[in-house]
C-alpha cells in the first residue's frame, strides 16, 4: 500500500478490500497541501490519465492519483484508463458529484409514506452540471459496501462502490455516460457475514429476458393518447357502471407458430379487437411484473417497476393500454404484495440478512408457496410497495389493481396449522398488513380518482370493500368466492339432484350486498385437476354446452360485476396450460362460436340495460320474483334500475316447461330480449317468439303472471315493451 498516514491508509485498505461505505470520502478530488489531489481505484489497470495528464499509481496499488500544486481542476475531471489488455476507457470521475437525493425523499421514505419511491431509487437518468448520466440507489442497510455492477466495468465490484446517505441505508452513486439499455446489478456485501451478493434492482425499470437477471437502464419517452379516457375516468362513477372483465394471460392468450409470445404492440392489433368484439369492458392481465419461472404465471414476482420482458419493452406495455384506453377499453393489473420468491437475484435476504421479509421464519415464509413474506412492519418496505403501487396506476394508466391473496396477508396463522406469532394482543391477524392495505387503498383512491383495488378474499372478513374512516379495508370490490364455489359445486350436479342443492343458488343473495362483490370465474378455477368449465357440466355434449350458456346467463344477470377467464367465452373444454395458445381451432365449431356469441350479447345487454348495472351494488336493484321452486329448479327475479326493470327467468333442468307461470311487477306486453337457448347459439330454439301479455293474475306475491316458456337448461330475459 502507499505510504501515507494511518487514517488514509486504512481508508485504502478498505477500498481495496471492497468494504467502504463513503468511497467519496477518498476517492475523487480532494484538498491536498497547497492544491488538489484526485485520487482513483482501477483494478486491472496499466495505465491511467486525467484529462490527458499521466497519473501517478501509488507503489503496486492499484490507485492512481494526480496532485496539482497550482490552479484548481475541472469540477468533473475525466478519465481514461488503459486496461491490462490494453483496452482504453474515458469517463466522467463518478466520485466528483454531490449527494442528489435530499432529506425529506429520504425522511418520507423511512417513515413509510413515500409513495414516489421510484423517483429516488433505482437507475434515474440525470443530468448534473450539463453531464449526462445515471443515478443509481438503492437500499440496503445491513450492507457494509455496495457496487454499482455491469459491462461498464466487467462486472467488477470493486470498481464502483457507492456511498450510504447517512443512517438511511440508502447507498447512491451518480455514473456520467450511463445512459438508456445499459445493464447493471447491485453487489453488496454483507456486514458481519461473509457473503457478498450479486441483486438486481428492487426499483429496475426494465429487467433481461428470462434466463439474465439483470436489470437495465431505461428512459419513457411514450406520449400518450388517452387523454380523453384518464379525464373521464376521474369523474367516473364505477359503482354504478358495468364493468365485464377478460381476465388475461398475455403469454398464453395467442402464440406464433414457432412457440414465440406475442408482444405488447401484436396484442394491441389482436387482444384489444377480440375484447371489444366481445363486449368486454375491461382486460385484467395476470401479472406481466417482472418474473423469472414461466411456471408462476406471474405469481413469482421479482421485479415490481419491472414490466416482464417477455412481451417487449415498457414502452410496448404504455403503447398497449394506451391504444385500449383509446379503444374505451379499461386494463387492471394483478398485483401481488403479499409474498415474493427466494431466487437469489431477487428481494430475499437482501442485503445479507432478512430486509424485505419477516425476520422470524413463523412469519417470514409461505409454507404452501415457498415463498417468503413482506415485512409489512417496515417502513421502508411500505414505501416500496405503496410506490409500486402507484407507479403502475400513474405511470402507465392501469385503471385498478386485483390485489392477490389478500386472505394470506390478512392472517398470521394462514397456511400454519397453528404455528404462528400472535399479534401484540394474542390474535392470528396480521395487524400491520392491516394497515398497509388500508394505507394502500386510501392512497391509490386519492391520488387517482376512478381507479380501482379489487381484493380476491376468500374468508369472511367483514368490511373489505367498505371506507377506511368507516372501518374497513378500503377496497374498491371484493371478488365473490363464496358465490363462485356454491354456483360451480350446483352446476356440477346431475339436473336430476339439482333440487336437493337448490339453496346454493339462493345463498348468495343472502350476503350480496355485504360488499361490492365481483363474481368471478378466474384461472384458478381451470387449473390443478378442477377441470374446465366445460369438463365441470354433466351430460352429453349438448347439455354441457347448455349448462355452461345457462351459467354464464345466470351470472351476468345477477348482481356484481362479471370477471371471466380467457378461454371460458368459447367453451375451452380442458384445463388451461400456460405453455401454449388457447385453443382457438374450436371457435370454427359452431357449438363453441355459439357460446362466443352468447357472450357478446351477454356483455352488450349488461352494458347497454342500466336495470343490469345501475344499482349492482345495493337491494333496489334486484328482487325476487320466485326463489323457492326446488322442486323444478327454476329461479325468477327481476333487475331494476330508477324507471325499468328486466325479467329473468332460469330453468336449471333439460326438461321445457312451457306456460311456466313467473310473476311479475305490472301489465302490459313483456317481450323477449334473450334466450340462451337460441339456435343462434347452438340451443334447441325453444323459447318465446312473440311478446306476452301479462295476466291480471296474482303470482307468487305480484299482482300480474306471465305463462313463459322456459327451454330446457336455458335462460331467459324479458322486457316490458
Amino acid at each position: 500500500m502507499p505510504s501515507a498516514d494511518s487514517s488514509l491508509q486504512q481508508q485504502l485498505q478498505r477500498i481495496a478490500e471492497a468494504r467502504h461505505h463513503d468511497p467519496h470520502a477518498v476517492l475523487g478530488t480532494h484538498a491536498y497541501g497547497t492544491g488538489q489531489r484526485v485520487l482513483t481505484f482501477l483494478p486491472a489497470t496499466r495505465e491511467a490519465w486525467l484529462d490527458e495528464k499521466f497519473m501517478q499509481r501509488l507503489g503496486d496499488s492499484d490507485f492512481f492519483q494526480w496532485q496539482s500544486d497550482g490552479g484548481p481542476l475541472p469540477a468533473h475531471p475525466v478519465i481514461r484508463r488503459i486496461g491490462s489488455t490494453g483496452t482504453s476507457q474515458s469517463y466522467v470521475d463518478p466520485y466528483s458529484f454531490p449527494p442528489t437525493i435530499g432529506a425529506d425523499d429520504l425522511g418520507r421514505f423511512a417513515s413509510g409514506t413515500h409513495v414516489e419511491s421510484w423517483r429516488i431509487l433505482g437507475a434515474q437518468l440525470l443530468s448534473i452540471d450539463g453531464i449526462a448520466g445515471t443515478r443509481f440507489a438503492v437500499w440496503a442497510p445491513n450492507a457494509e459496501r455496495v457496487s454499482v455492477v455491469g459491462p461498464f466495468c466487467d462486472w467488477d465490484g470493486r470498481r464502483f462502490p457507492m456511498r450510504v446517505l447517512g443512517s438511511s441505508g440508502i447507498w447512491e452513486l451518480f455514473m456520467p455516460g450511463i445512459g438508456p439499455g445499459e445493464l447493471y446489478k447491485f453487489e453488496i456485501r454483507a456486514r458481519d457475514k461473509p457473503a457478498v451478493l450479486l441483486k438486481s434492482d428492487p426499483y429496475a425499470r426494465a429487467s433481461e429476458f428470462r434466463p439474465g437477471t439483470a436489470s437495465i437502464v431505461c428512459d419513457s419517452h411514450h406520449r400518450w393518447g388517452d387523454e380523453g379516457w384518464m379525464q373521464a375516468r376521474a369523474q367516473r362513477n364505477w359503482l354504478h357502471a358495468p364493468m365485464s372483465i377478460y381476465e388475461v394471460h398475455a403469454a398464453s392468450w395467442r402464440r406464433h407458430p414457432d412457440g414465440r409470445m406475442y408482444s405488447w404492440r401484436e396484442l394491441a392489433d389482436s387482444l384489444l379487437p377480440y375484447v371489444r368484439e366481445h363486449g368486454f369492458t375491461h382486460i385484467e392481465l395476470l401479472p406481466i411484473t417482472e418474473h423469472p419461472l414461466d411456471d408462476s404465471w406471474g405469481y413469482q414476482t421479482t421485479g415490481y417497476f419491472s414490466p416482464t420482458s417477455r412481451h417487449g419493452s415498457p414502452e410496448d406495455l404504455r403503447y398497449f393500454i394506451d391504444a385500449c384506453h383509446q379503444a374505451g377499453i379499461g386494463v387492471l393489473l394483478d398485483w401481488v404484495p403479499g409474498h415474493f420468491p427466494r431466487d437469489a437475484h431477487g428481494l430475499a435476504s437482501f442485503d445479507g440478512g432478512a430486509l424485505y421479509e419477516y425476520d422470524d421464519p413463523r412469519k417470514a415464509e409461505h409454507r404452501d408457496w415457498g415463498t417468503l413474506i413482506f415485512n409489512y412492519e417496515r417502513n421502508e418496505v411500505r414505501s416500496f410497495l405503496l410506490s409500486s403501487a402507484c407507479y403502475w396506476l400513474e405511470e402507465f394508466h392501469f385503471d385498478g389493481l386485483r390485489v392477490d391473496a389478500v386472505a394470506s396477508m390478512l392472517f398470521l396463522d394462514f397456511g400454519r396449522q397453528g404455528d404462528f406469532v400472535p399479534n401484540r394482543y394474542g390474535g392470528r391477524q396480521n395487524l400491520e398488513a392491516i394497515d398497509f392495505l388500508r394505507q394502500l387503498n386510501a392512497t391509490t383512491h386519492a391520488r387517482s380518482p376512478g381507479t380501482v383495488v379489487m381484493a380476491e378474499e376468500s374468508t369472511d372478513w367483514p368490511m373489505v370493500s367498505r371506507p377506511t374512516d368507516a372501518g374497513g379495508l378500503g377496497f374498491s370490490m371484493k371478488w365473490n368466492m363464496g358465490w363462485m364455489h356454491d354456483t360451480l359445486n350446483y352446476f356440477k350436479q346431475d339436473p336430476l339432484y339439482r333440487q336437493h342443492h337448490h339453496n346454493q343458488l339462493t345463498f348468495g343473495m343472502m350476503y350480496a350486498y355485504s360488499e361490492n362483490f365481483v363474481l368471478p370465474l378466474s384461472h384458478d378455477e381451470v387449473v390443478h385437476l378442477k377441470r374446465s368449465l366445460l369438463g365441470r357440466m354433466p351430460g352429453n355434449r349438448w347439455q354441457q354446452l347448455a349448462n355452461l350458456r345457462l351459467l354464464y346467463s345466470y351470472m351476468w344477470t345477477l348482481p356484481g360485476k362479471k370477471l371471466l377467464f380467457m378461454g371460458g367465452e368459447f367453451g375451452h373444454p380442458w384445463e388451461w396450460d400456460f405453455r401454449t395458445e388457447l385453443p382457438w381451432w374450436l371457435t370454427s365449431h359452431a357449438e363453441h362460436g355459439g357460446l362466443q356469441k352468447l357472450i357478446g350479447d351477454l356483455n352488450r345487454l349488461y352494458v347497454d340495460d342500466p336495470a343490469l348495472h345501475r344499482y349492482e351494488f345495493e337491494p333496489r336493484g334486484f328482487s325476487w320474483l320466485d326463489c323457492n321452486d326446488a322442486q323444478q329448479s327454476v329461479l325468477s327475479f327481476a333487475r331494476w334500475s330508477d324507471d325499468r326493470h328486466l325479467i329473468v327467468a332460469l330453468n336449471f333442468t333439460p326438461v321445457p316447461r312451457p306456460g311456466y307461470r313467473v310473476g311479475v311487477p305490472q301489465g302490459g306486453r313483456y317481450r323477449e330480449v334473450f334466450n340462451s337457448d337460441s339456435g343462434y347459439y347452438g340451443g334447441s330454439n325453444a323459447g318465446n317468439g312473440i311478446p306476452i301479455a301479462a295476466e291480471p293474475t296474482p303470482w307468487a306475491g305480484q299482482p300480474y303472471s306471465l305463462p313463459v316458456t322456459l327451454p330446457p337448461l336455458a335462460a331467459v330475459i324479458l322486457r316490458p315493451e
